[in-house]
């Protein structure tokens, strides 16, 4: 596009980055929107659970409103989300039905959903959970973006009915995320809000190694774990860690580990922000396994994946610092050449420009006929 673009967001959160990982996202993204000469506004549902643990209260690469009411904040704005060149939806925006209806109603010029928990939003329709996004409003944007790529973008235009499919995955601030360095102080960490789901795989992958290797040192940084949880004497753990410091937190770490939510590993191809963060610091990674992670890291080149305890012990005991260095510099390349809020933004640019713009103040009605089910049936067996 020759002019800079004009985008409001409406997001979970930008102000903190508490449970959640859309903050560091969405930062990284705006961050590069902003470096490329374009106005965002940045629309956040004031929650008491955020407000109380805001970690970039006045951002200074876009502006950020807080709201209480959700149709009352897209009147107080309609003139400005008929006029900018693009709204974008996100998952898991509160009463975010009702803001994605308010919001069509205006006639955006460009009209999108970002997805950064597609395989979440997908198996929530599939049990007729339409907290913040129905199955019915899936038409109306002009492009579905989505936190994972592969066969998941043909799903959502068979069977949901999505106009187009795109995949726009997570990306780091690489000027931000960079080795500290400073002395290595733990053997193998993890970084991630506690879920249910992903708690059997940190069990295998770094409780039950630690137990076995009592003389390194492990740690498990995020909120929301049980205290019933029993933790080995030599995992340390930290409730929540702020972006700022996430750089040193990887920097100090021998290998990192990422944990991948079941409904993720079974959509495949959703990097999480984690890896690229880590790879960005120059901490080699030990992965658990999901399809389209080799295509984004080469197994044993730019990341290791793991095979049970048995397999993070050999990782931690076998591999030595000229191969640890090997991993951690391919995946670092990777990263910085294709996974940056820049390239993120620049192919954001892309997508929006490949777009017609509506007139303003035209809405479009779902058309739900786009929805068909014997293309699910022809999918379902491959997702």
């Amino acid at each position: 596009m020759t002019k800079p673009l004009d985008i409001v967001f409406f997001g979970l959160s930008l102000s903190s980055s508490w449970g959640n990982g859309h903050a560091t996202t969405f930062r990284a993204l705006i961050r590069g929107l902003n470096k490329a000469g374009h106005r965002v506004l940045f629309l956040e549902r004031d929650t008491p659970w955020y407000a109380s643990r805001r970690d970039l209260p006045a951002p200074d690469f876009c502006d950020l409103v807080h709201y209480d009411d959700p149709l009352a904040i897209t009147q107080k704005y309609a003139s400005r989300l008929r006029e900018a060149d693009a709204v974008i939806i996100g998952s898991y925006v509160p009463d975010g039905v009702a803001v994605v209806d308010a919001v069509n109603a205006l006639g955006p010029k460009r009209f999108c959903f970002y997805d950064i928990d597609t395989p979440v939003t997908m198996a929530k329709l599939d049990r007729h959970e339409e907290d913040y996004l129905a199955a019915r409003q899936i038409c109306l944007f002009d492009i579905y973006f989505s936190f994972t790529g592969g066969e998941t973008l043909k799903r959502l235009e068979r069977h949901y009915g999505a106009r187009k499919a795109a995949a726009l995955y997570c990306s780091v601030d690489a000027e931000r995320y960079q080795s500290s360095a400073q002395p290595i102080r733990w053997d193998l960490g993890y970084l991630g809000t506690y879920s249910p789901d992903r708690q059997p795989k940190l069990e295998e992958l770094l409780i039950e190694p630690a137990r076995q290797l009592p003389h390194m040192h492990f740690v498990v940084a995020g909120p929301q774990y049980p205290e019933t949880i029993i933790w080995p004497d030599n995992v340390e753990r930290i409730d929540h860690l702020p972006p700022e410091d996430h750089p040193e937190f990887y920097s100090r770490q021998r290998f990192t580990l990422n944990v991948t939510r079941a409904d993720m590993v079974a959509a495949g191809w959703s990097p999480s922000v984690r890896l690229f963060e880590a790879a960005a610091c120059g901490t080699p990674i030990i992965s658990d396994y999901w399809r389209g992670l080799s295509e984004l890291l080469p197994e044993d080149e730019a990341v290791i994946i793991a095979q049970g305890t048995a397999g993070v012990v050999k990782a931690l005991t076998g591999i030595d610092e000229t191969k640890r260095t090997a991993i951690s510099t391919a995946a670092k390349s990777r990263i910085v050449n294709d996974h940056t809020g820049e390239t993120r933004a620049a192919e954001l640019e892309a997508y929006l420009d490949g777009i017609s713009p509506r007139r303003s103040g035209t809405a479009r009605r779902a058309n739900l006929t786009q929805t068909r089910e014997n293309d699910y049936a022809d999918t379902k067996s491959t997702y």
